[in-house]
């Protein structure tokens, strides 16, 4: 006998057997504990969405503060992205007063779907694209929703970045001196070699690529576009910074810092690899050379070095949290590909509709939002656990300058 239950927020599938019971959570598209928020709606569908729940109170929040976090992974912003005409401009439907203050109660926002051309996947419907979510789909759900990718594709991130903004809002009460910024590090194989301590946001925003060097935002752009030409596409690698987070986020064991934020960023479609501080390059080096000493800088207590990147025994240690996020070519190109049908038969596929070539610069505000979302949720957790939130440490002379 099979059972549905409802428990906090989610269902529950009881499956009862003669010897034992078995509980079946789900909640694919629900994230966090104490902020949580929950996503829906697909790529060509009526429009996008998300559910807030666990903002505090009187949190001032405005339309317009969501609005430019949305207007910064919308497409057709540049050369660079896809041409499909989206404003993307958000309604929020609930848990905001009249006079711009969070409730405490549900926040809904809706984005609708304004450019959606679904006869574009008319082919689709019985192919299935290379490296795409089509057959797993199908293999999990006997059922897909084959314009865009549905649930598959980079449209579902609209609620992953409005929620962001909404926590980054909450963020800037109780934590007003955290920073985020993200930037392109890497598109093929050219590289921004910026410090992640010296990246400004301001650079960031000046160029279409969002990396945080100008000379190398004009090769990485010319790459981009050399690769549209071709009807190929490009991966590469974006940087993360989070500055002046308290020391003390993130809990022991199952539930680090670093755990919740590779969650977070794995998640986000086409994010392959995941790495805090010095990753995998720690593979090779002696204890003696990654271990950070720690020293006194007036009241605070720092390390010398930041392999850890910012996190140690899971929990963040007060010093930049660092890190990288791989992400794999757009999986759409223009050039003929081999494949099979829904039925088992060979064909071959060549893309059509509107793609990126490269979707790392607009990959930049998700990893931002998400990083927003697991950092407020951490902070919450510390709020109900311990009752407060430590002082960041104080930022030094050269620190003040990005």
């Amino acid at each position: 006998m099979h059972l549905w239950k409802r428990e906090r927020g989610m269902f529950s599938l009881l499956i009862h057997g003669s010897c034992a019971m078995m509980k079946v959570e789900v909640m694919a598209s629900v994230f966090g504990e104490l902020f949580r928020i929950s996503t829906w709606g697909e790529s060509h569908g009526v429009g996008i969405g998300v559910v807030v729940d666990g903002c505090p109170p009187n949190i001032p929040l405005s339309r317009e503060v969501v609005q430019a976090e949305l207007d910064r992974r919308r497409p057709g912003q540049s050369a660079l992205t896809t041409p499909r005409k989206e404003t993307d401009e958000v309604e929020i439907l609930s848990g905001v007063s009249d006079e711009g203050k969070t409730l405490g109660t549900p926040i809904a926002m809706l984005v609708r779907n304004a450019d959606a051309k679904s006869s574009a996947y008319d082919e689709m419907l019985h192919k299935y694209r290379p490296s795409h979510a089509d057959y797993a789909y199908d293999a999990k759900y006997g059922i897909r929703a084959a314009a865009g990718g549905g649930r598959a594709s980079a449209r579902e991130t609209i609620g992953r970045v409005a929620a962001g903004a909404v926590a980054k809002a909450v963020l800037a009460q109780f934590c007003p001196q955290m920073q985020v910024v993200a930037w392109v590090k890497q598109v093929g194989d050219m590289r921004c070699e910026t410090p992640p301590e010296q990246v400004k946001k301001s650079v960031v925003e000046s160029n279409p690529v969002r990396t945080a060097d100008a000379a190398a935002a004009e090769r990485m752009g010319a790459a981009i576009e050399a690769a549209r030409g071709k009807g190929d596409s490009l991966g590469g690698v974006i940087g993360c910074v989070v500055r002046y987070a308290p020391a003390g986020l993130g809990d022991p064991v199952f539930d680090k810092l670093e755990a919740t934020l590779g969650h977070a960023m794995l998640s986000i479609p086409a994010c392959k690899g995941f790495e805090v501080g010095s990753g995998f390059a720690a593979a090779a080096m002696c204890g003696s050379q990654h271990n950070d000493a720690f020293y006194m800088s007036g009241n605070d207590v720092r390390t010398r070095t930041n392999h850890s990147g910012g996190i140690q025994g899971g929990i963040s240690n007060g010093e930049d949290i660092v890190m990288q996020l791989a992400f794999k070519p757009t999986a759409t190109i223009m050039l003929e590909q081999e494949t099979v049908t829904d039925e088992r038969q060979a064909s071959t596929l060549r893309g059509k509709g509107r793609h990126d070539p490269c979707v790392l610069p607009r990959a930049v505000p998700i990893v931002e939002s998400m990083a927003w979302l697991v950092l407020l949720d951490h902070v919450l957790r510390q709020r109900a656990q311990c009752g407060v939130i430590p002082e960041p440490r104080a930022a030094t002379v050269e620190e003040q300058g990005n």
